[in-house]
């Protein structure tokens, strides 16, 4: 960590060079003493990247920005704060603490947080953010997180831990134990020091594969933001045995479509089918990633189109998790009949479908945007047909 980037004078730059190209600054002779260049394009892309991802950070005079990776890696404050509303208590160990971003909402609902990071330069970031940030509950361990939960006599309310989303030869990983750190080798560490235990993985993450190698699982939360499923949320409670709860979360600026269900529910609901009917419905990204493909037509009372695609429809216009469309028209899938519709523009989904969106586009020679929306999907008879919708 350079203090040098913190004088007035560089931080008046960085304010005012948000969007200046970074490739003029590199190439520019040196503009201040004891900061290369490299280092002040660091701090501009790394606040460019914070603009809306963490608008606290970028709004407040003074941070410390590290590398653009960091930022990428971190949370944003719209997942952080749902974090925060899952924990409760007096104390908090954030294992894998990074930027911080995660500890500073915490701090907002626990007595003491342990930030933990095992990058001692990224601590210095972290602790000097959160000063500047006001916050005086976060005390800072420049130190592997395990070895601080190892080495402490304290007991913690809760313990978080956001693995590495890779290995060792920085490949992408699908499973819990192929992560750093191992949370799987360590979770009796980690139950002897807490008994709530939240874990963040990445969405590639396989559900039922962490349900296989989790103990005590108790909650499954998939939470995604403008439809894009951003992260799944672990929580653990020691010696818990009942049914694991499913919450699903998609939030946007208009709301936040909530969609909650029991795993064992799923396995037990039984699905109904059904021609099209008035209304199409289309599930939002948490809610399919979470399996609910006949729990969701069993609550909400919704017919399915086919047992493989997750679509369903009714003739009552309902609340909904996901997208909502009134249905036009309904017709086969071939070039005499789709040229007979008159349709350029229009907005294209497949779902149980063999062509690509690509293919479809080309082959019937659709534009992007408009009004219409055009379903290519499979009914109950395994005819191919094209739903024509409006949305709702």
């Amino acid at each position: 960590m350079n203090k040098n980037i913190l004088h007035t004078g560089v931080q008046d730059f960085i304010l005012k060079n948000l969007n200046t190209d970074i490739m003029s600054v590199l190439l520019k002779k040196p503009i201040f003493d004891k900061i290369s260049n490299r280092e002040l394009a660091e701090q501009l892309e790394a606040r460019k990247k914070c603009e809306k991802k963490l608008p606290t950070w970028f709004a407040t005079a003074n941070i410390y920005y590290p590398n653009k990776l960091n930022i990428e890696q971190t949370s944003s404050e719209t997942s952080a704060k749902y974090k925060a509303g899952l924990v409760s208590g007096k104390s908090l160990v954030d294992v894998t603490g990074g930027l911080g971003v995660d500890s500073y909402f915490f701090s907002q609902k626990i007595d003491q947080i342990h930030h933990c990071e095992l990058d001692q330069n990224l601590s210095e970031i972290a602790a000097h953010n959160f000063k500047i940030l006001g916050i005086d509950n976060v005390k800072t361990h420049a130190q592997n997180g395990l070895d601080f939960i190892k080495n402490s006599k304290k007991t913690f309310d809760w313990i978080y831990i956001d693995p590495s989303r890779r290995d060792d030869t920085k490949k992408r990983v699908f499973l819990l134990s192929d992560c750093l750190p191992n949370v799987v080798q360590n979770l009796d560490l980690l139950f002897s020091k807490s008994k709530n235990i939240l874990i963040k993985t990445a969405p590639l993450l396989d559900i039922s594969a962490g349900i296989s190698e989790l103990d005590f699982i108790k909650e499954i939360h998939i939470v995604a933001i403008n439809n894009d499923v951003k992260e799944l949320l672990w929580v653990l409670q020691k010696d818990y045995q009942g049914s694991i709860s499913i919450k699903t979360i998609n939030k946007t600026a208009e709301q936040d479509q909530i969609f909650d269900f029991k795993l064992q529910s799923e396995k037990e609901a039984i699905s109904e089918f059904s021609e099209p009917l008035t209304y199409l419905y289309e599930p939002n990204a948490a809610v399919l990633k979470s399996g609910a493909f006949k729990i969701t037509g069993q609550n909400l009372q919704l017919k399915k189109l086919h047992i493989n695609t997750h679509l369903y429809t009714s003739d009552i216009l309902i609340d909904f998790p996901g997208r909502r469309f009134k249905i036009e028209s309904i017709f086969p899938y071939n070039k005499a009949t789709f040229k007979k519709s008159g349709i350029k523009y229009a907005n294209v989904t497949t779902r149980n479908f063999s062509e690509s969106v690509a293919t479809i586009r080309k082959k019937m020679k659709i534009k992007d945007g408009g009004q219409i929306y055009l379903f290519f999907t499979k009914n109950l008879v395994e005819n191919v047909i094209v739903l024509r919708c409006f949305k709702v």
